[in-house]
């Protein structure tokens, strides 16, 4: 896993950008992704506690995201939110696969439940970009060719 400083500096930078540059699905993506990572901050146990077992509080938050990033998925128009929302799954799932197996070793558990953070901001900079790249259709104006 990258170093914390390194995700914040990301996660940050890809924030920004999408408030900035962004339309409302790309907010609203950032916005619960910010949120996310700060709640999680407060409700995270000490490190020679943390991924031992499931943790609640990061159960809770994991399905929150996943919820608003379904409900993103559903409502938008932007197939890029399918992708996030089916990434949050795989995110959550790795609660579920420690409480079947609590023998699961704690790296392996640390690793499925954060490694997908990456690509979800990846792909919220990319629908970012993309989406301030495509240009507003005006009826009657000749398509370009």
């Amino acid at each position: 896993m990258l170093p914390r400083y390194l995700f914040w500096t990301i996660l940050i930078a890809i924030c920004a950008y999408a408030f900035v540059r962004g339309r409302g699905d790309e907010r609203f993506a950032a916005g619960v992704c910010l949120a996310a990572s700060i709640a999680t901050k407060f409700v995270i146990p000490p490190v020679a506690q943390r991924y031992r077992t499931v943790d609640d509080g990061l159960v809770m938050i994991d399905l929150m995201v996943l919820a608003a990033f379904v409900a993103l998925a559903l409502r938008s128009k932007r197939f890029w939110p399918l992708w996030i929302a089916g990434l949050q799954l795989t995110n959550s799932m790795a609660h579920l696969m420690k409480a079947v197996d609590l023998d699961l070793v704690p790296r392996a558990y640390a690793a499925a439940a954060v490694f997908w953070s990456y690509p979800i901001l990846l792909i919220i900079f990319i629908g970012t970009w993309r989406g301030g790249r495509r240009r507003p259709v005006v009826v009657g104006e000749p398509s370009p060719a």
